[in-house]
């Protein structure tokens, strides 16, 4: 770097004779002022041999600093200047460089001194950005560009005062691939140009498509000279259908003109955002024949005034000097353009320049600690500028007269200019807890097949025909089915995990409750309603009860389930509310639609602990209406404590506690059923004979009638 600055100098030694001798009569490039605002404008842009005037730039920021020093708000009674210099070649304009970065004719880098010149607007590509950045990031002068849109001006350790009023290129490649997606076009072309700008553009390109189905079938940098009808007759030869043209205007002008001139038809052209507004392109003869043109742009935003601006000046103007000079040169001769030709370019163009002179303003007004009463007299540094503008700019500069929302995916804190991606969260497989969950519902799974090879072996002896039989079996594979939905609460939701979270659980939780409803009423009808409602024990059993008020539970909840699911089924969604800075990945639940079938779950609920709660004082051998009453308290108070934790916590972790709630009810079941009864099978086995219950019934009957 420092090598680089010491031949500056001497460059600029050199350039600035030069420069003094191509001086010009008329110039709007300097407006004194208390600070100035430096400028880089390829005011004649080379094409070919031959020069163009391009003033749009320039004038839009004389236009924008005109209207600063009117402002009562910003920046009163400071003075806003300008120092603007004609940069459409890399030769050619080293002097207005190194004059920006001067004190007193002189160049010192990294010796901090007082200039006028606080911030410099341009230059316009990238290639041009990066040959002049070096001599500004070296004493941190801010540089706001309004055209360079390659990535590496996004790395800060390089470019620490670099900062730009466009998208970056990776921003117009996620649009391209976005079309490119929708329509699914998988076979491209991808033209560019032969600069830092295309360069960037085909890196970008190219790493987004990895790994996804769309394949670059012909790509080519295009050079001066480049043989157009070979790389069409090339683009042919591949069946390329979708050209992809990421080139500056000059060069996509000459690209489309080949086209209509080669009678290239039938083509899908994709624009980028330099060329996408281009106004000469459409008004061609033939243009329709080359195909489709969709184009990539930002957003179209007048600059309120500008057009009376240029219409003024064009009034005003004394077109007296008409001679030309060198490529580039500090003189708009006002006979090569009209008001017209500058309100008829790119309509995103001059709101760029717009919006940095603005942004410069605004750092500066901050540094100068200005309000109402006016600004503090203490002096500025660039760096100081820059530290302003960084807080209050990278991704995107935006009208600093109105706020624009920020997307759904983006946040941004109070009074920032800027929105930021906000953060996806969600629990992933590899979440401690969802590993822990996971393999709780593993052990369920287990401990409930485990029971149920214990239950067949022993089926016929006591215990196991208190229990239930047959439909022991029936609950446990229900506890099984049930256990499945745990393993969708986790990962990134989909469609279909986000039906498996809930219909497994609801269906085949409400079996079990039915179940335990057929056993509780069972119990309670051997022992008290038998003898009163014989009638009722000889219907019950002759047209099995049971598996009738089971089926009709299944069924029900079966109907209740399909009806809410055809009419409004639970579906990813991006839960904004909690946190401004996250996006929770959640399923939306239609609490409306599904309320049928909680409303069933709590009537089996409360039926099961009514028949429960009757039989709580039968004798012990055959009470297990205790059994199922505690299971049910336990229930109650999982889900009481879940709905209470929904209500106070918000974040990704509530749906590790829905999955908790889940296995937890699962488990209720299965510890305090079934356990103890395997626990008698295996280690009490003396227990688990006809005599000793028929004994123990017998004991307790007495001891009721003697107390009695």
């Amino acid at each position: 770097m420092k090598h680089l600055v010491l031949a500056s100098v001497f460059l600029f030694e050199t350039f600035l004779h030069a420069l003094t001798q191509c001086t010009a009569p008329t110039s709007g490039f300097h407006l004194d002022g208390d600070f100035l605002i430096g400028g880089l404008f390829d005011v004649h842009y080379p094409r070919g041999h031959d020069r163009h005037l391009r003033p749009e730039a320039l004038d839009c920021s004389r236009f924008t600093v005109e209207q600063i020093k009117n402002s009562t708000s910003l920046l009163p009674n400071v003075a806003l200047g300008y120092e603007m210099f004609d940069h459409c070649s890399d030769t050619l304009s080293f002097p207005g460089i190194l004059k920006l970065i001067s004190v007193n004719g002189q160049v010192q880098p990294w010796v901090e001194l007082t200039t006028k010149v606080i911030a410099v607007v341009g230059p316009f590509t990238s290639t041009q950005a990066l040959t002049v950045a070096p001599f500004f990031m070296t004493d941190l002068i801010p540089m706001v560009n309004y055209g360079s849109s390659t990535s590496i001006f996004s790395k800060k350790a390089k470019f620490p005062s670099f900062l730009r009023t466009v998208h970056p290129n990776s921003d117009v490649i996620e649009v391209i691939l976005t079309i490119l997606k929708h329509f699914d076009w998988r076979w491209v072309a991808f033209l560019y140009t032969a600069d830092d700008y295309g360069y960037d553009g085909l890196d970008l390109f190219i790493n987004r498509v990895r790994g996804t189905e769309i394949c670059i079938a012909y790509s080519k940098d295009i050079k001066p000279g480049i043989n157009f009808s070979r790389l069409f007759q090339q683009i042919e030869r591949q069946n390329i259908h979708v050209i992809i043209v990421f080139a500056a205007e000059v060069v996509a002008e000459a690209l489309i003109e080949s086209a209509i001139r080669f009678n290239v038809t039938n083509k899908v052209w994709i624009a980028n955002d330099a060329w996408s507004l281009n106004k000469r392109l459409p008004k061609m003869k033939e243009i329709r024949n080359i195909g489709t043109v969709l184009g990539v742009a930002q957003p179209v935003v007048k600059v309120p005034g500008f057009g009376d601006f240029i219409r003024s000046a064009e009034s005003h103007a004394k077109c007296d000097y008409e001679g030309h000079q060198m490529l580039c040169n500090q003189v708009c001769n006002c006979s090569d353009w009209s008001a017209k030709d500058i309100l008829e370019a790119d309509p995103s163009f001059s709101f760029s320049v717009y919006s940095a002179v603005y942004a410069i303003a605004h750092a500066l007004h901050k540094t100068l600690q200005c309000g109402e009463g006016g600004c503090k007299n203490i002096t500025v540094y660039p760096k100081m500028v820059s530290i302003y503008l960084n807080l209050l700019v990278c991704p995107f500069l935006v009208d600093p007269y109105s706020c624009i929302s920020c997307k759904e995916t983006e946040w941004s804190k109070e009074g920032s200019t800027s929105c930021n991606l906000r953060l996806v969260e969600y629990i992933p497989f590899t979440d401690v807890g969802a590993v822990l969950i996971m393999a709780g519902a593993c052990i369920l799974v287990g401990l409930s097949g485990a029971i149920s090879v214990l239950f067949a072996t022993n089926y016929n002896t006591p215990v196991v025909r208190s229990a239930g039989g047959p439909m022991c079996f029936l609950i446990l594979g229900c506890l099984i089915v049930c256990s499945v939905s745990v393993f969708f609460y986790f990962g990134k939701p989909t469609n279909a995990s986000c039906i498996l979270r809930y219909f497994p659980f609801l269906l085949f939780f409400t079996v079990c409750l039915a179940c335990f409803v057929v056993r509780s009423f069972q119990i309670i009808c051997i022992f008290k309603i038998a003898a009163k409602f014989p009638k009722l024990q000889t219907w019950w059993t002759k047209y099995h009860g049971q598996w009738l008020l089971i089926t009709a539970a299944f069924t029900a909840q079966a109907l209740l389930l399909i009806t809410s699911l055809t009419y409004d089924p639970p579906i990813p969604y991006n839960e904004t509310l909690w946190h401004q800075d996250q996006i929770v990945l959640f399923c939306s639940l239609n609490l409306e639609v599904t309320s049928c079938t909680f409303v069933l779950l709590v009537f089996l609920s409360c039926l099961c602990f009514i028949f429960s709660y009757m039989g709580k004082d039968l004798p012990k051998n055959y009470n297990e209406a205790k059994a199922i009453t505690f299971c049910l308290l336990l229930l109650v108070v999982t889900w009481i404590l879940f709905v209470t934790i929904y209500l106070l916590y918000q974040g990704k972790f509530i749906q590790i506690l829905n999955a908790l709630a889940v296995l937890c009810s699962l488990y209720s079941f299965l510890l305090w059923y079934f356990l103890p009864k395997c626990y008698i099978i295996i280690f009490q086995s003396h227990k688990n004979t006809p005599q000793y219950f028929q004994e123990y019934s017998e004991r307790t009957n007495t001891c009721r009638k003697s107390s009695g």
